[in-house]
């Protein structure tokens, strides 16, 4: 199945010059979006993953998804302020400015084998601030989970010691 097919771009949004690709036009399609679950797990299905790591909002249709598929429990990666236990956080750099990421404190027990999931990686600052939060709770980042990579901004280069499977390129 061409689960590129199934995105829609919507050009000049949120900014003119900017291709927002659209995934809901996936999830509402039920093969679609079974069919995205299930080749975003096959790379991890019997690798001992103990949890899935997934950035907000949209992460975590599919974390939740890739957790249940794998046996694995599901860790939500939140903006600041959100959580509401002890958190750790992880900032990181924007084109103008910095961000932060942060997960509870007690979610990663040292030594468990993470996945990450992100719906899309541009830059991939978001996920590199997750995968350092994972480690400084003492995780293994086992892989990263995509269903879009946006190649030309280059958001591998920044996750390269990490095994990345992306269904659809751009």
């Amino acid at each position: 199945m061409d689960l590129a097919q199934f995105i829609r771009d919507i050009p000049d949004w949120p900014k003119p010059g900017v291709i927002f690709r659209d995934i809901t036009t996936l999830l509402k399609v039920p093969e679609a979006f079974r069919e995205a679950v299930d080749r975003l797990a096959e790379p991890f299905m019997g690798k001992g993953i103990d949890l899935v790591v997934s950035v907000e909002a949209r992460g975590f249709i599919f974390g939740g998804a890739l957790a249940y598929k794998l046996g694995a429990g599901f860790v939500p990666a939140r903006k600041p302020g959100k959580l509401p236990a002890e958190t750790v956080r992880q900032e990181y750099a924007l084109e103008y400015g910095t961000d932060a990421v942060e997960i509870h404190k007690d979610a990663i027990k040292p030594g468990q084998k993470v996945l990450l999931f992100d719906d899309v990686l541009a830059t991939g600052g978001t996920l590199e601030a997750t995968a350092k939060l994972v480690e400084k709770l003492g995780g293994e980042v086992a892989g990263i989970a995509l269903l879009i990579d946006l190649t030309y901004l280059k958001g591998r280069e920044k996750l390269a010691k990490y095994p990345i499977h992306a269904l659809i390129q751009y």
